[in-house]
C-alpha cells in the first residue's frame, strides 16, 4: 500500500506571531495609512481586529485611539479627502449618490463630511449616464429593453443608488444623444460640477 504524502512536506511550518505589544501596534498602524487610503475609522476598526486575532502584551487598554489620533494629526489621515477622493471615484463608476452615501457611512465618514461632499445633481446625472453605458441599459442596448427588461434595468439602478426619476429618464430615453443631453442639461443651466 502505498503513503500518502505527507502535508507539511517541503513546507517550513508558519510560526503563529505572538501578541501585539505598543510598538509592533503602531507598526502596524502605519504600514496599514501607508498601503491604503483610509479614514479614521477604518484603521480603528483594522486594528481591533489585529488585536482580537493576535491578543494584547502591553500595560493597560491597547492605545487604539492614540494611533488613529496621531494617524489624523500627521495628515496620514484625512476623513474629508477620503470621502471626496472615494465618492468621485464611486461617482465616475457610475454609482448614485444613495450608494456612495452608504458606502461612506459604512467606511466611517460622518454625517457631516458626507454632506459636505454630496454629489451636485449635474454629477448624479452623469453617473446615472455612466452606469448606463457601462451596463447597456435603455438606449445603449443592443434592443428596445421589453416591460421586464425595463423594469430590471431600472431595479439595478435604484441598487446603485440612483433616484427613480434618473432611472425611468435614462431607461425611457429615446436615443444615446436623448440621454446625453439630458445628463448634460443641468450642468449647462446652473454650472455646477
Amino acid at each position: 500500500m502505498a503513503q500518502s504524502p505527507d502535508r507539511n512536506s517541503g513546507r517550513t511550518a508558519r510560526r503563529r506571531p505572538g501578541p501585539l505589544d505598543a510598538a509592533r501596534l503602531r507598526e502596524l498602524a502605519l504600514a496599514y495609512v501607508a498601503r491604503f487610503a483610509t479614514s479614521r475609522a477604518r484603521l480603528e476598526s483594522y486594528l481591533a481586529r489585529k488585536l482580537r486575532e493576535r491578543g494584547w502584551d502591553g500595560e493597560g487598554e491597547p492605545p487604539v485611539a492614540a494611533l488613529a489620533e496621531h494617524c489624523v494629526a500627521a495628515g496620514y489621515i484625512d476623513d474629508a479627502a477620503f470621502a471626496r477622493a472615494r465618492s468621485g471615484s464611486l461617482l465616475r463608476r457610475g454609482y448614485g449618490q444613495g450608494r456612495v452615501t452608504r458606502m461612506l457611512g459604512a467606511a466611517g465618514i460622518g454625517a457631516e463630511i458626507r454632506a459636505e461632499v454630496r454629489a451636485g445633481e449635474g454629477a448624479q446625472r452623469r453617473a446615472a449616464l455612466a452606469m448606463a453605458r457601462k451596463r447597456g441599459f435603455g438606449p445603449f442596448g443592443r434592443t428596445v429593453p421589453d416591460r421586464q427588461a425595463r423594469e430590471k434595468q431600472i431595479a439595478a439602478m435604484l441598487r446603485a443608488g440612483h433616484t427613480l426619476d434618473s432611472a425611468r429618464e435614462l431607461v425611457d430615453a429615446a436615443s444615446v444623444e436623448a440621454a446625453e443631453d439630458w445628463a448634460a442639461q443641468l450642468s449647462e443651466e446652473d454650472g455646477c460640477d
